[in-house]
């Protein structure tokens, strides 16, 4: 009786410590999309071998198509993950050291301050490429066959920012490189090695490598737009940024892909593969693996993917073989038009974990009416500017008053350079980059620059367009 009363208790433990049941997460998410403007959202639980799906929305905003768990969305950066994963089966085929230097395989690189970066680097975003180098791309057009070739050449003639494995910086340029080198030593252009690889041994039916030419009926992408979500022009991305950004799938079959990397098996990659994957890649990084970013704290290890237009995460504990996928056809705004509590509060109740406290929504909202008042303050004070030209060509007659006329030019100057190169750097972006992710806040920046360049000109103008006011 006590053996029986002992199993049972284990069992409610066990139950207990498994993350909320499918009909919470509905109700979580139901909830959330009456939040946001969102458009759509798909999502698999994986609990053990087993895969729950959900989704809710529509492919596009007012459309009446809706999300399914097989809709194909652009998955971002958690294409790494697997651009990490086929440069690791070639390691295990013994045609990749780790610790080679890339040079060694890509000839472009021989003879380059680049070329002593190594494959482990590159993985590790330990190669001293900053964010803003991977985020930068050549003025020439991406779209042939050789393209991420052509890409990784370009990043061959630029000079790392650090040097090579000093220092951790998060950079889309090592995995553009790690794409080609899967092309040159795996013998086959990447689309194909990772179709026929990964996506064909583990079923992934609907999943594929964007800009390859072939095309599904995919969510279409949404960024937001002064509270709410506008449909982005293009579909999916080019085939140059595919290694880093490019792949395309969906929540059923990401499933799937997180099942392979936790269970422990030798299949496309060896266990032993796999759990490299999923340790730091060196000293300089431990918070990133192979391909994928982890909390020791949790035992979890995670990627997020945003992309114009979608923002997507995929989560899991291997030790207890529990894993997550949340895919939204929705870039997240800043301050309006949020989705960050959905997608981690969704992976918080999956995984049973506590969801971190959102203690910044109220100062993004203010940042972002500051930004949106600036413009609006500068047109008013050319108006005013004008209502008071006397009192302005006044000035012209005192240092002082010369003074308060002309500092507002360097003062202006410097505040349109915060908006149109610091702000967005802070990012790890250029502005015309910031605006395919958040078109509102590009533009808002954008306009509190020039206008107010225009406010302090249009000022000096008056000033000095007619005689100053005697007394």
């Amino acid at each position: 009786m006590l053996r029986l009363l002992a199993m049972i208790l284990c069992l409610l433990a066990l139950l207990g410590a498994a993350g909320a049941s499918a009909g919470e997460i509905d109700a979580f998410v139901d909830a959330q999309m009456e939040r946001t403007p969102l458009p759509g959202v798909a999502w698999a639980v994986v609990d053990g071998d087993a895969i729950t799906t959900g989704a809710r929305g529509t492919l596009e905003a007012g459309g009446s198509a809706a999300v399914t768990e097989d809709t194909p969305f652009l998955l971002g950066s958690i294409s790494k993950s697997f651009t990490a994963l086929a440069v690791m089966q070639l390691v295990e085929a013994g045609k990749i050291d780790l610790d080679a230097p890339i040079a060694r395989y890509l000839p472009e690189f021989a003879n380059t301050p680049a070329g002593a970066i190594t494959v482990r680097q590159l993985l590790g975003h330990t190669s001293g490429y900053s964010t803003l180098q991977g985020n930068s791309a050549p003025e020439e057009s991406d779209a042939g066959a050789d393209a991420i070739a052509h890409r990784a050449a370009w990043y061959a003639d630029q000079s790392p920012a650090y040097p090579p494995g000093s220092r951790w910086a998060y950079s889309n340029a090592n995995y553009l490189i790690l794409g080609h080198l899967i092309e040159v030593v795996g013998s086959m252009p990447y689309p194909d090695y990772v179709t026929t690889k990964i996506f064909g041994p583990l079923g992934m039916e609907h999943s594929f490598v964007s800009g390859a030419g072939e095309r599904h009926a995919m969510a279409r992408g949404h960024t937001p737009w002064f509270g709410s979500m506008r449909p982005v022009a293009a579909q999916g991305a080019t085939l140059a940024s595919a290694p880093q950004g490019g792949i395309v799938s969906t929540a059923g079959d990401l499933a799937s892909y997180l099942r392979m990397m936790m269970n422990g098996r030798d299949d496309i990659l060896s266990a032993a593969g796999k759990a490299r994957m999923l340790q730091p890649a060196s000293d300089a990084t431990p918070g990133y693996g192979l391909g994928w970013m982890l909390d020791n704290a949790e035992g979890s290890a995670y990627h997020t993917g945003t992309s114009p237009g979608f923002d997507t995460i995929a989560a899991m504990i291997p030790a207890k073989r529990r894993g997550v996928v949340v895919l939204t056809n929705g870039s997240s705004g800043m301050g309006f038009a949020e989705s960050t509590d959905l997608r981690l509060g969704l992976v918080a109740r999956a995984l049973d974990l506590p969801q971190a406290q959102d203690n910044g929504a109220t100062m993004r909202k203010a940042n972002f009416l500051t930004l949106a008042a600036a413009p609006v303050i500068f047109l008013l004070a050319i108006i005013w500017a004008w209502w008071k030209r006397g009192a302005l060509r006044a000035k012209r007659a005192s240092r002082f008053g010369l003074f308060s006329l002309w500092f507002p030019l360097p003062a202006m100057i410097a505040l349109a350079w915060v908006c149109v190169v610091l702000i967005p750097q802070l990012f790890g972006v250029s502005l015309s980059t910031l605006r395919e992710y958040q078109p509102d806040m590009a533009l808002l920046l954008l306009a509190t620059a020039v206008l107010g360049l225009v406010w302090t000109v249009a000022r000096l103008a008056i000033a000095y367009s007619g005689r100053p006011a005697t007394g």
